[in-house]
């Protein structure tokens, strides 16, 4: 069996560890993958945006299962083309990507579903934004680029000077884009129809935040373990948003029933909507949930395993990936079935190059990988090798560390005593993931 990983960064590498790990043995392909990935998949130096290119590529090798890890490709209708060539594929069409490629969509889809979430306005210039800012307050606002934006164009205002100021990027600087999508037929207003910018403004929630990943057939949504990130890049939460800087899993809090009772009322109505409108979604649907005291309240969707969830979530699990994934693919193929994980605790730090988020730094030189002890787990985000066999910084996010253990204080402890032997010029490494994991259980509102 062959199996192909679309990506290049540290969630494509957990993916390709937790397949290898599958009875089935597959034969692991990765197009365009990394240094680390290179010596677990053969690698195929194919774009991940390149959808002919990959097309090509699964049908020349005789793929049995593509899985595609990144939003871009998956927004640009990789899925579809396999799908219309015969080929197994996992994740959604550009139909159902939609509920990350435009956050103007996902809001009408919550609305559309009844599934909570915050006040929201869309909005399509810089004077309707500073309005929706003045209209929302309670006591910020989020303003969110409504295209792809790698996790980074979203910005937290707890004032309106720093709202105008992010609304000023997206409407005067241009630095994302947005509404590209056409009607979205979720009612009066679609989410696009022309190439200009557009953003969301909605009401800045309070509570502790929660991603909570499901697997979904086209008809049904089975939760993953739940797990929390760290979007800011310096500790306590400060600083920019950053496409995460590290993770654990489980939560203190969300046990089996309730990470159930959350994705009957968040995950599976989003299933039956997308459903009802003739694109079933497959794939992963990543939630983001604020944990209010009104209740839980969606932040995000994404389509595709998160980043850097996965690399705590995978090494927990315990169930075959590959059978999973093959189900998924296939309308109603999760029937019966449930994921099983360990009782470990999984913490994982990201290690950043020199000024990320704002920019990164390449090529410089990575030392201490080998001096890591072999029970924890490093997994490449922004690697390259050099000819003369040197792996290198080339990416902001350069390298993933995830260690497992009986407690959270344990396998924080060991993620990092292990990141500690490992350096390259401005590495960056937020000092507090998982501080309180165990010892400060979420308020959840009943």
């Amino acid at each position: 069996m062959k199996v192909l990983v679309v990506g290049s960064g540290g969630r494509e590498h957990a993916l390709v560890r937790a397949l290898a790990r599958s009875p089935q043995r597959p034969e692991l392909l990765c197009a365009p993958g990394n240094a680390g990935i290179a010596s677990e998949a053969r690698l195929l130096d194919i774009a991940v945006d390149d959808v002919e290119g990959i097309v090509a590529a699964v049908e020349r090798e005789d793929v049995d299962l593509t899985v595609v890890g990144p939003e871009v490709p998956l927004v640009a209708g990789l899925i579809d083309a396999l799908v219309e060539r015969g080929r197994t594929a996992f994740g959604p069409s550009a139909g159902a990507a939609q509920l990350e490629g435009s956050k103007a969509y996902a809001k009408q889809a919550m609305e559309a579903a009844g599934v909570p979430t915050a006040r929201w306005r869309r909005v399509q210039s810089l004077d309707e934004g500073i309005g929706a800012v003045s209209e929302l307050a309670s006591p910020g606002v989020v303003v969110k680029a409504d295209g792809l934006a790698a996790g980074k164009g979203v910005t937290v205002a707890e004032d309106a000077e720093q709202a105008r100021a992010a609304l000023s990027e997206i409407f005067v600087e241009r630095r994302f884009g947005g509404g590209h999508f056409g009607e979205v037929g979720f009612g009066a207003g679609g989410a696009g129809g022309s190439a200009s910018p557009s953003a969301v403004v909605e009401e800045l929630l309070v509570g502790e935040e929660l991603s909570l990943l499901a697997l979904c057939d086209g008809e049904r949504a089975v939760p993953m373990a739940p797990a929390r990130d760290f979007k800011r890049i310096y500790d306590g939460d400060r600083g920019p948003n950053t496409g995460g800087m590290g993770s654990y899993s489980p939560v203190a809090g969300i046990d089996t029933q309730r990470a159930d009772d959350l994705v009957a009322q968040v995950h599976q109505p989003i299933v039956e909507l997308m459903r009802a409108k003739n694109t079933p979604f497959h794939g992963v649907l990543y939630v983001g949930l604020m944990l209010t005291a009104d209740g839980p309240k969606v932040l995000e969707f994404n389509v595709r395993f998160g980043d850097p969830e996965t690399q705590a979530i995978l090494p927990r699990l315990r169930s075959d990936l590959v059978e999973l994934l093959m189900a998924a693919s296939r309308l109603g193929g999760l029937q019966g079935k449930a994921l099983e994980f360990s009782d470990d605790w999984s913490v994982t730090l990201v290690l950043a190059g020199a000024g990320y988020p704002a920019s990164s730094s390449s090529g410089d030189v990575i030392l201490g990988l080998d001096d890591v002890p072999a029970e924890v787990e490093i997994t490449h985000a922004g690697t390259a090798q050099r000819e003369d066999g040197a792996i290198v910084t080339a990416g902001g996010r350069v390298l993933n560390v995830t260690a497992l253990g009986p407690t959270a204080e344990h396998a924080r402890t060991t993620a990092y005593a292990a990141a500690q032997r490992i350096s390259f010029d401005g590495m960056q490494l937020r000092r507090d993931i998982a501080a309180q994991a165990d010892r400060d259980p979420l308020s959840i509102a009943p």
